[in-house]
């Protein structure tokens, strides 16, 4: 079944109390020519060539072929390495003084080796020994002044960002920073200034006080080797007050999903959660070493917010979800049969991404060793806003108000309160006249359980849902608990009242053509659902999660288009999903 974009219309949609509020997609990490990795990917889009992209233009992908979405998204956002920035497209120009230099390597040619190389031995210190020869500010500029030239209050957003790329003893630690409005500063704050996070979140907040709002999102904590939702501070000293709020006032959102894998939770983190194991991306970035589970990943690291919560009544990790893409070719699908990779030349083709046998041995498919089999085709940013402008959407980043989709756009609404009306999901308007939070939000504890009213749209062009749920996380007796429930099954099936899940709707895949069962699943999924396990307990959070029917995965599309069998060890199929922001349940 092909899988397309599709900005969906807004009936039915989920409003707040203030306004209806509406939802809009998006991608907010996305590298051009000005980012040095993507430049010698081959990667000669502009900014200007992204935004376009984003709002429907056709784009040419490094390796030579177009690329263009079926339907353009609501927002976007050019997120090239504040490291280096504009270095590479600096030396094309031939009054560069080492323009020379760099073309005698071989550097600025995308059809030689060292010109496609990546992070080559001798592309890399020849950047890193530049210097001052180039114009990191006169980049910058430049790409402020394209998300100025392509941003159409009510029509489109060009939201002003880059990427802050620190790492730490191998684990990443990369973040995007997103800038509310035009009025940004005329020089960056990059890894080259400092790795230690807390170092750019002061930085954040002095562009704040001087009336620029900004925000930046961590992506890949899952390959962060835990140092990303660590117990502690950057130098090891405990988490207190100060530190949660600098966290919290900088970072309110995380990537949950993005080609380099899902960072919702592990196998390991979840034995319980029979959906864990959703395109794990089990390495450190750019490395075949395993990244370790424990701090890498987002639902664990919500618990251990909890936890310092329960300890120190401080939580630095109550952050929303969104999701992104993180191409390197300046705009992406996000779709499974389509899936052209995401680092320019170098996974562009099947062979290359390691779908696909290279030749044979001894009669047996031989296949290239490459981590990039391990990518996914995610993901999507989804936001409930009152209209498609930087103020409405960013102030949305702000409240949580978020989503986050695998590349499918599945809309996902929750909202939150006591003795909420039992019809309350089957309401056009669902937060009219109720009291409550949307996704994002908090509730003080009471004695009695929290309802939560959660519905799902399905992607019209897309497999149709199969099972709602609400997935709960709570500390007792000082240890982490989390438990999945389905809430809402397809098919006219009911919740079994003791395990709460769904029977299997009987959806299945052809994996010779792609074909999925006709007449199973839903348009659409929705309940307003009580915690029947509710005990009083003080610090508890909720999200919700859908899923669609199984469909195949990209490198499955891949082996079919090219006459072999899917790849033994590679997921045949998958499952499409969404994920809300948490409502956090607080006691005193």
């Amino acid at each position: 079944m092909k899988r397309t974009l599709l900005v969906l219309s807004v009936v039915g949609a989920v409003a707040a109390p203030a306004a209806e509020r509406n939802a809009y997609f998006g991608d907010l990490h996305v590298h051009t020519r000005f980012s040095f990795d993507a430049f010698s990917f081959a990667t000669r889009g502009s900014p200007d060539d992204a935004y376009r992209f984003a709002k429907g233009g056709t784009l040419l992908h490094p390796a030579g072929f177009e690329v263009r979405l079926d339907e353009p998204l609501d927002f976007y956002a050019v997120t090239d390495h504040a490291e280096y920035l504009g270095a590479m497209t600096a030396l094309l120009d031939p009054q560069h003084p080492r323009h020379q230099e760099a073309t005698e390597l071989g550097l600025l040619d995308p059809t030689t080796p060292a010109g496609r190389g990546g992070y080559l031995p001798a592309a890399r210190p020849f950047v890193e020994a530049l210097g001052d020869a180039y114009d990191r500010k006169g980049a910058w500029a430049e790409i402020v002044a394209a998300a100025e030239r392509h941003n159409r209050p009510g029509e489109f957003t060009a939201f002003i960002g880059y990427e802050y790329t620190s790492s730490r003893e191998g684990g990443n630690m990369h973040r995007n920073v997103i800038f509310a409005a035009s009025d940004v500063p005329d020089d960056i704050f990059g890894r080259l200034e400092s790795a230690n996070p807390e170092d750019l979140w002061r930085w954040m907040d002095d562009v704040r006080a001087q009336g620029s709002d900004v925000l930046a999102i961590p992506h890949n904590p899952n390959g962060s080797d835990g140092w990303m939702f660590e117990g502690v501070q950057y130098d090891g000293s405990a988490i207190d007050a100060d530190y949660a709020d600098l966290r919290m006032r900088n970072e309110p959102l995380v990537e949950l999903t993005q080609v380099k894998g899902t960072s919702e939770t592990h196998p390991f983190l979840s034995p319980n959660d029979e959906w864990a194991d959703f395109e794990i991306f089990p390495y450190r970035i750019a490395q075949w070493v395993k990244s370790r589970p424990r701090g890498s990943y987002v639902r664990d690291a919500w618990l251990t917010g909890l936890m310092l919560e329960e300890r120190a009544g401080v939580n630095p990790y109550r952050f929303g979800v969104v999701a992104a893409s993180d191409t390197h070719n300046a705009g992406s699908r996000f779709d499974e049969e389509t899936y052209v990779g995401k680092v320019g030349v170098h996974d562009a083709i099947p062979q290359r991404r390691g779908s696909v046998p290279v030749g044979e041995f001894d009669g047996i498919p031989a296949y290239r060793h490459v981590y990039r089999a391990d990518y996914g085709a995610s993901g999507i940013a989804g936001v409930w806003a009152e209209a498609n402008t930087r103020e409405a959407i960013f102030a949305a980043f702000r409240r949580k108000e978020t989503f986050a989709t695998s590349g499918t756009r599945i809309r996902l609404r929750m909202f939150a309160g006591y003795d909420l009306p039992e019809d309350l999901h089957e309401r056009g308007d669902m937060a009219a006249g109720v009291a409550g939070v949307p996704q994002g939000g908090a509730l003080a504890a009471r004695d009695g359980a929290p309802s939560l009213a959660v519905r799902a749209l399905a992607d019209p062009r897309a497999a149709p849902l199969q099972r709602l749920q609400v997935v709960k996380g709570w500390i007792e007796n000082g240890q982490k608990h989390e438990r999945v429930f389905d809430v809402a099954c397809s098919d006219g099936l009911a919740v079994n009242p003791e395990t709460h899940r769904c029977p299997d709707n009987g959806a299945t895949v052809d994996v010779a053509t792609c074909a999925i069962s006709a007449d199973v699943g839903a348009a659409q999924l929705g309940a307003t659902w009580t915690d029947p396990t509710w005990d009083g307990a003080a610090h508890v959070f909720y999200y919700a999660r859908v899923l669609e029917n199984p469909t195949c995965r990209w490198s499955t599309w891949d082996a079919i288009r090219a006459g072999v069998a899917p790849r033994l060890g590679l997921p045949e199929t998958l499952q499409e999903r969404a994920w809300t922001s948490p409502v956090w349940v607080r006691g005193e």
